[in-house]
């Protein structure tokens, strides 16, 4: 039977944390469905590491990593990394349909605008909008 080290159980036992926190997190409305189930699976990942002493070990040996605690940090740093280019690919998106929006909102009040000085009554003798 293998044991678990501290660093092992402290691990697992913070990733199921931030499992249930996340999940509050979605309960609440503060973090969508599509960025909760990343977090989701990047947890349940670390926690099946952090509890499955073999696993770990089989992994750490295949990627020569000299400790266990190390592939974990490696599996959460590669996580992270992802995760900010997911993130750098969404703002970005979101940063151009801002500014074609912005072009859009800008275009619709110029033709407001000409819409009401067509409509402005014209001076006194002329009828309605008709201009001399």
């Amino acid at each position: 039977m293998h044991f678990l080290s501290r660093t092992q159980i402290i691990t697992a036992f913070g990733a199921v944390a931030l499992v249930f926190y996340v999940l509050d997190l979605v309960r609440r409305r503060k973090l969508s469905e599509d960025y909760s189930l990343l977090w989701m699976i990047a947890s349940l990942v670390v926690a099946v590491l952090g509890f499955s002493t073999p696993l770990l070990t089989w992994i750490t040996r295949a990627l020569g990593i000299m400790g266990e605690s190390s592939t974990v940090f490696a599996f959460g740093l590669g996580f992270a990394t992802v995760m900010l280019l997911y993130l750098s690919i969404r703002l970005s998106r979101l940063g151009q349909e801002n500014h074609a929006l912005t072009r859009e909102l800008a275009l619709l009040r110029h033709e407001v605008d000409l819409l009401r000085t067509a409509a402005a009554p014209g001076p006194p003798g002329t009828a309605g909008g008709e201009r001399a």
